[in-house]
């Protein structure tokens, strides 16, 4: 499983126990992506996957952007974490900026570090269109479930499209801000990422005059 980060407050359960929670979290909440939840129906880039030791060496991995249409999200895998990547609509980008959106965040200026200072804005990103966070719940590390549009009552009532975490009920923004007065305490971490060119980008890797270390990170 992955390495929890140095920064991680101290947790009364212990570190094999957490792995071994977070790995049965991770089957369960696939588990309940596939019971009809249209929503969280997201694809995987099998075929952009890079091999097994590129995955063991934690190397860089690229996704051609072109495949991520308008609205949709696809995951990747980097060093064993699923990296969410989405498409946001303008729609969705206007979401963002909206008042009644920004006063119900817990940290709507990601004051926390949980994302290299390229990412430090109101859309978390690189690019405004395109959101890539670690697909990991801040609080036990189940992984959030997609609803990016806006409901009057899924998967709670009034909602303004983003993440939810049907294990605890932790809510995040589509720039993976964590709500108030949920159980996840910090927004979901962005890997260093950068573009290699209009369409593609690679994660793991930062842009050039850029040294963000993933492991300095808040918690993951």
């Amino acid at each position: 499983m992955t390495d929890i980060p140095s920064k991680v407050p101290t947790d009364p359960i212990s570190p094999d126990h957490r792995r071994t929670r977070r790995d049965f979290l991770y089957v369960a909440t696939a588990a309940v992506g596939t019971v009809g939840v249209a929503a969280a129906i997201v694809p995987v880039i099998a075929q952009l996957e890079p091999d097994k030791a590129t995955l063991a060496a934690g190397g860089p991995v690229e996704l051609d952007l072109t495949q991520v249409q308008a609205g949709q999200q696809v995951i990747v895998h980097w060093r064993d974490h699923p990296i969410f990547v989405i498409n946001r609509t303008a729609a969705a980008l206007k979401t963002l900026q909206s008042p009644k959106l920004i006063e119900r965040l817990a940290d709507p200026r990601s004051g926390e570090l949980q994302q290299p200072k390229y990412a430090q804005n109101w859309h978390r990103s690189a690019n405004p269109n395109y959101g890539v966070f670690v697909g990991i719940c801040t609080h036990l590390g189940c992984i959030p479930l997609y609803y990016p549009d806006p409901s009057a009552n899924e998967p709670v009532a009034d909602w303004l499209g983003g993440y939810f975490c049907p294990c605890h009920g932790s809510k995040y923004d589509l720039a993976g801000r964590v709500f108030s007065g949920v159980p996840a305490p910090y927004n979901l971490p962005v890997p260093p990422y950068r573009f290699v060119n209009d369409h593609m980008i690679r994660i793991g890797e930062n842009p050039p005059n850029s040294h963000f270390d993933f492991a300095s990170i808040r918690q993951i």
